[in-house]
């Protein structure tokens, strides 16, 4: 148990500071928050147009009736279109977006653990594997199915990704099998 704990504790580190570099020393997300020197004009139309929600635009209004849905969708081809999340009030939640970041990261961790320490024959190599796989069935089904829709940047969150689980592979195939071998 103190194995799979400090595993855990070190893992989620790992992640956490991992994240932290991605974001900000590293600027991976850097296509993710384009700047438009109209960001102010933008913002006070959608303050006077919108509520606070995400928004998916053209979109049907509810209740519309399969031929409406198919007529809008002939007549968007070829024009704009944008996704838009749009909140009422900038917060400053720094703290506490981090200390949920890390509440989730030792979430990960464990069940990483949890995972690893049932393998039999648990080592560096098989630990590295399966926690670059198991990062790559969350990128896969979540990150990259949404951007398939969405025509979102992906490359920061494949390269997150891979840098992460296989750091954190390295660490808990290491730790979890010692004194398996």
């Amino acid at each position: 148990m103190k194995n799979t704990l400090v595993g855990t504790i070190v893992a989620a580190l790992i992640f956490f500071i991992w994240q932290f570099l991605s974001w900000s020393l590293l600027n991976i997300h850097g296509a993710e928050n384009s700047y438009t020197p109209n960001q102010d004009k933008i913002i006070n139309f959608l303050e006077q147009n919108l509520e606070e929600g995400a928004y998916f635009m053209p979109t049907m209004a509810p209740g519309a009736s399969p031929e409406e849905k198919a007529e809008m969708m002939q007549s968007v081809i070829g024009k704009p279109w944008a996704t838009v999340v749009y909140h009422d009030a900038y917060e400053d939640t720094m703290g506490m977006n981090m200390f949920r970041g890390f509440v989730a990261n030792l979430l990960v961790a464990f069940l990483l653990c949890w995972i690893l320490v049932r393998m039999k024959d648990l080592s560096l190599v098989s630990g590295l594997v399966t926690s670059l796989f198991i990062g790559f069935i969350g990128y896969t089904v979540i990150t990259y199915i949404h951007s398939i829709w969405f025509e979102t940047h992906t490359l920061g969150y494949l390269l997150d990704t891979i840098a992460q689980f296989s750091l954190v592979g390295l660490w808990l195939g290491w730790w979890l099998s010692r004194g398996k071998v």
